[in-house]
């Protein structure tokens, strides 16, 4: 399905500034339907002059019109003058009957969407047409709760036609457990008395401590009287309690949080009240905090991991040192610098808990490490590194980290033994494979020694076994020596988290 802003840009006549705005108001269209009991469709001009439909939302508290997805039509006729008149006068149209939408009676309200231009009010600009179409065959008496929400959508309605909502100065990506209308609403006067509370905010409230009735009561001397005395709360609390500004905050009190989101009302620039949306979200808060707390552990495991392995590659340094077998030698030095890799890679993931890497960042550093400690007195190695590995999961790191370091290992080693050269590492990406070749211009390996050694034979194993890839020697005596890795994407991307 097309999104918002490919809808949008197609029809060409929409700015970047007019798809932020129209972006802002479909993310809150949720809020508007449930508040109206009905569907909202946001519909922007296109180039023959229609009207296309690019964000459509259902109420949860009422039955939908639309049981298929109206996105990527054109308006319909029977709705298409009170669009353009909306979008042309810039007024709120009413239907003046009930029109009928597959045998059910609606009502359709075409509101303006004018976007602001900051503090110049004087050319505004019209960027679409929000309808509202509400479902007439499930009439009945309104209770009080459904007038106050019809109320307050048909407020904001008003607000849409006149630049005042959505608010770009409101946060945006709220956090999990966002408060909706169902959950609790609270409607404050312009002295922030509450008029009206559903009966979900005050039980709300009286799980914080409050244990009164809210209408008629000062919101944020209510709240400032349940808070503990002794901890500190969000600085902006008083001015959302208030209803003075389009903001989020939590409440926490016996061991309950409550989040809270206020929505001024206002008539042409003047405040006229204010819409606290409040929720319980005691759970959710738990809930993240445990999953901080596990990130925090995993974090602080993988950190002395790494510091335990450089403590052991620390103790297989010095004991090589002591060693007088030049063999025994040679096998800790091995062993140092295998730790010593795999270390690198716990390093990286000390510093992130995603399950993906960036295995270039790794490979830079393991291939520093490499060619300082397999390079003796008499090899000058360069190494360098071309094409790019990409993202892979954190998993596939340590295998192909420590395959490669084997690589490198002994193109430095045996094919540049006593002699200047430089070994390449040359990745190539693709959507279904990993290729990376090691090629160094050294004098090559003898036919019959390829895969005789242990490195080799681990290389076989992390390459194969783990990665589930396959690998290839081309030697040729007194040019060098190139091992091919060839690893399919497929075995990456199923790789299990």
């Amino acid at each position: 399905m097309s999104t918002l802003s490919d809808l949008v840009y197609a029809q060409g006549r929409s700015s970047e500034a007019d798809v932020e705005w129209l972006h802002r108001l479909a993310g809150d269209g949720q809020l508007l339907a449930d508040l109206a009991f009905a569907d909202i469709v946001v519909w922007v001009p296109t180039a023959d002059d229609s009207f296309i439909a690019v964000a459509h939302t259902r109420p949860s508290g009422a039955a939908t019109l639309f049981y298929r997805d109206i996105v990527g039509d054109l308006v319909r006729p029977q709705w298409r003058t009170q669009v353009n008149d909306a979008f042309t006068q810039l007024r709120i149209v009413d239907s003046a009957s009930p029109d009928w939408f597959e045998e059910t009676p609606t009502r359709v309200r075409a509101v303006p969407i004018v976007r602001a231009l900051g503090t110049d009010s004087s050319a505004p600009v019209v960027v679409g047409v929000l309808t509202r179409h509400t479902n007439l065959g499930e009439a009945r008496t309104p209770s009080r709760q459904q007038i106050t929400f019809n109320d307050c959508a048909d407020d904001l309605f008003g607000m849409i036609a006149t630049a005042d909502f959505p608010d770009l100065a409101a946060p945006t990506s709220p956090r999990r457990g966002a408060p909706r209308a169902s959950d609790g609403l609270i409607r404050l006067d312009v002295d922030g008395i509450t008029t009206f509370a559903s009966p979900n905010a005050l039980s709300a409230f009286n799980r914080l401590g409050f244990d009164d009735e809210l209408e008629g009561e000062d919101l944020l001397a209510v709240t400032t009287g349940i808070l503990p005395a002794n901890r500190e709360f969000d600085e902006s609390l008083p001015i959302v309690m208030a209803g003075r500004a389009p903001w989020r905050a939590d409440i926490e009190a016996r061991g309950v949080t409550v989040s809270l989101r206020t929505i001024p009302l206002r008539d042409h620039r003047t405040r006229v009240g204010a819409v606290v949306l409040c929720r319980d979200v005691t759970e959710i808060r738990h809930q993240e905090q445990e999953l901080i707390t596990k990130d925090a552990t995993i974090r602080e495991i993988h950190h002395r991991v790494k510091n335990n392995l450089q403590t052991v590659a620390s103790l297989l340094r010095i004991q090589s040192r002591r060693t007088h077998s030049e063999d025994a030698r040679d096998a800790l030095t091995h062993a140092m610098r295998r730790v010593s890799a795999i270390a690198v890679v716990h390093d990286t993931l000390s510093e992130g808990l995603a399950q993906n890497v960036d295995f270039d960042d790794v490979f830079n550093r393991v291939l520093k490490l490499v060619a300082e400690v397999a390079a003796s007195p008499n090899t000058r190695a360069r190494t360098r590194k071309t094409g790019t590995f990409g993202t892979l999961p954190s998993e596939y790191a340590t295998p192909l980290a420590l395959a490669l370091t084997e690589l490198v290992t002994n193109a430095v080693e045996h094919g540049l033994a006593d002699k200047e050269g430089e070994v390449e590492i040359i990745a190539e990406r693709s959507e279904d494979r990993l290729e990376v070749r090691v090629r160094d211009d050294g004098v090559g390996l003898p036919e019959g020694q390829v895969g005789r050694g242990l490195g080799t034979q681990i290389v076989r194993t992390l390459i194969q076994g783990e990665l589930s890839g396959t690998i290839d020697w081309h030697t040729l005596v007194g040019s060098g020596t190139e091992v091919t890795i060839d690893i399919p994407m497929r075995y990456i991307e199923r790789a299990p988290h």
